[in-house]
């Protein structure tokens, strides 16, 4: 089976998946995981470059984070499991060079437009090339301690977070929606201000008798 046939037949069942399970729109993770939110509300992507509803889902990410809240940051996570690692080590690879604004999208249209296999080392490569990115030095930054670091975390991640399947939305460590859960991949991210919501509702509960405990000192 070629690539982008593979790719065709992933997309298929996928959507089969969604038709067949919609149910409740979002899940709650046991146990929750700790954030790195900085004290904000904490919004993690797991995706997968290979992926055909990630890579559907990229315009309903961008038109959302540019009307982001103001206390909500939001991650990529690369789900790096299995054969989803090539393509992690990607990301990461093309963020340390400082490439990744340029190119993320690049790679998603290289894989899902064009049928190209980036996570064949010498398909790779021939795509570096022709995008002008210095093959010898990516692989350089490839093996470096900092994108091996990063790859290990996101392998971490993926296994806390038990992600079996990608696009998955993570708020605040505690909630999560996919689009299996919420019927398609365009109603991912009104259930994702749902749970920020919740997420925000609870941030003050739980400030709440703080505040009061030092009203009253």
């Amino acid at each position: 089976m070629s690539f982008r046939k593979f790719l065709a037949a992933a997309a298929a069942l996928l959507t089969l998946a969604f038709a067949a399970n919609a149910q409740q729109p979002y899940a709650v993770l046991q146990p929750p995981q700790p954030t790195e939110g900085g004290g904000k509300v904490e919004v993690l992507e797991f995706f997968w470059y290979g992926c055909p509803h990630c890579y559907h889902l990229e315009s309903e990410v961008n038109a959302w984070l540019k009307k982001k809240p103001g206390d909500v940051v939001f991650k990529r996570v690369p789900a790096a499991s299995g054969g989803w690692e090539p393509l992690a080590s990607v990301f990461y690879s093309l963020e340390a060079m400082g490439l990744l604004e340029q190119y993320h999208q690049k790679v998603f249209d290289a894989i899902h437009k064009d049928g190209q296999n980036l996570g064949n080392k010498n398909v790779r490569e021939k795509w570096l090339k022709a995008n002008g990115i210095d093959v010898a030095k990516y692989e350089e930054v490839e093996k470096s301690f900092g994108v091996t670091t990063k790859v290990q975390r996101a392998k971490q991640l993926t296994s806390a977070y038990r992600i079996d399947s990608v696009p998955r939305l993570v708020v605040n460590g505690k909630y999560y929606t996919s689009g299996e859960q919420a019927g398609s991949t365009d109603k991912i991210f009104p259930i994702v201000d749902q749970l920020i919501a919740m997420a925000r509702k609870e941030k003050t509960a739980l400030l709440t008798p703080f505040t009061l405990q030092l009203a009253q000192r």
